[in-house]
């Protein structure tokens, strides 16, 4: 009886292994570097793979294809970003790698082997990655050129080693995500009589893991991966009168379209050690107004992490900013526009390298309903030089 069993199991044995690639092994590695993204195929939403920073894969089609050959095994694609993320290193991410390495292994990307699936970068619409996260946290002044706008080169060498020995703890903020959030190519609107909009380019972090008390020395374990962002803010401040003193983080950080994302996102083991690589650049209609590395942080990424974590649990497709460099507020570089600040009709880009760039047109919002009470926000110019407070704490 055992005998016949070992008999008929070895023939099974046989019958498999004689099937081309049926015992292939789970792919650990993938065949080249992709991203992620959200996009618009055809009318609809679809979470999709980015190769070449060139070709936009819709992972679900790829995924039905790539099950049809007996060697993969089923594997639930997800529905959105969101679950992307929360399913990555839950085996997810090593059927991604499948995919890739199917299509790049196969030559498949190019010519009239191309499935129907891979789609070129213009033929798609591209959405902010994840819509959207349960919060953004942003690190307020945390790179020393921002911190000294406007200085000379001698303030700055001193204000920055007096910051060095006393750089105390980071300062976050948190950020609205749906309404704030938008996608690369669409408008950056300019509320109604708000003139004092600035720009500011910052790499956002993109958690993959639930974590609380996350230490610095672990911080990298609970990170997804990378995308470009950008805190877009309102310097005009609140009127004068009634409750309030200091600043109004709500008015300066809160407007709708104020946190562009994207224009997709870069998985950690395809970027590297951001506190090494990172080159974050700000482009406004050609003029480049700002520029930085991440030696100017004060606080490094995995120090941002750890304070973000001490005050409140972070989840899948949170998002946390790391701060922005010189070249607003007192810094700001001179345009064609001759304004600081930003003007209806101007482009901006913001870029990161190995990343990708977001570009944006900046248009100003032309009226609001007649029947308000007088109750909203006013445009800035009805109470500037008036008592009216900084809005978004100045510079941050």
């Amino acid at each position: 009886m055992q005998r016949t069993a070992r008999l008929t199991l070895s023939l099974a044995v046989l019958a498999v292994s004689a099937i081309p690639g049926l015992l292939s092994a789970q792919a650990m590695e993938s065949a080249e570097p992709f991203k992620v993204g959200t996009f618009g195929i055809d009318g609809a939403q679809t979470v999709g793979l980015v190769l070449r920073d060139a070709l936009i894969v819709d992972i679900a089609a790829a995924n039905q294809i790539l099950e049809q050959n007996p060697a993969y095994v089923t594997v639930a694609m997800p529905d959105d970003m969101l679950e992307l993320i929360g399913q990555y290193e839950y085996g997810l991410k090593y059927r991604l790698y499948e995919i890739v390495n199917h299509l790049v292994e196969g030559n498949l990307l190019a010519g009239n082997a191309r499935p129907a699936y891979v789609h070129d970068v213009a033929d798609v619409d591209i959405q902010a990655p994840i819509q959207y996260p349960s919060k953004i946290m942003n690190a307020a002044v945390n790179f020393y050129t921002h911190a000294c706008e406007g200085c000379t080169e001698e303030e700055l060498r001193q204000r920055t080693l007096e910051r060095q020995q006393n750089r105390g703890v980071p300062y976050l903020f948190l950020k609205p995500t749906r309404g704030a959030v938008i996608g690369d190519g669409e408008d950056i609107i300019m509320p109604f009589g708000r003139d004092e909009i600035e720009y500011e380019v910052e790499m956002a972090i993109v958690f993959g893991r639930t974590g609380k008390y996350v230490s610095a020395a672990r911080a990298y374990d609970y990170v997804f991966g990378y995308m470009v962002a950008m805190d877009i803010s309102d310097r005009g401040g609140r009127p004068p009168g009634g409750y309030g003193s200091g600043s109004d983080w709500f008015v300066g950080k809160g407007h709708d379209t104020f946190a562009p994302t994207g224009p997709w996102i870069v998985p950690k083991e395809f970027y590297g050690d951001p506190m090494e690589r990172l080159l974050q650049q700000t482009v406004i209609d050609g003029v480049t107004v700002q520029e930085a590395r991440a030696g100017d942080m004060i606080h490094s990424i995995p120090e941002l992490i750890e304070y973000a974590s001490s005050l409140i649990t972070i989840f899948p497709g949170d998002v946390m900013q790391s701060g922005t460099s010189g070249g607003t507020g007192a810094g700001r570089v001179e345009r064609a526009t001759g304004s600081g600040y930003l003007v209806d009709g101007e482009t901006i880009q913001a870029s990161i390298e190995g990343i990708g760039t977001l570009t944006h047109r900046i248009v100003r919002e032309q009226s609001v309903p007649s029947d308000l009470s007088g109750a909203q926000l006013p445009p800035t110019a009805t109470y500037r030089g008036q008592g009216g407070r900084g809005g978004g704490g100045g510079g941050q």
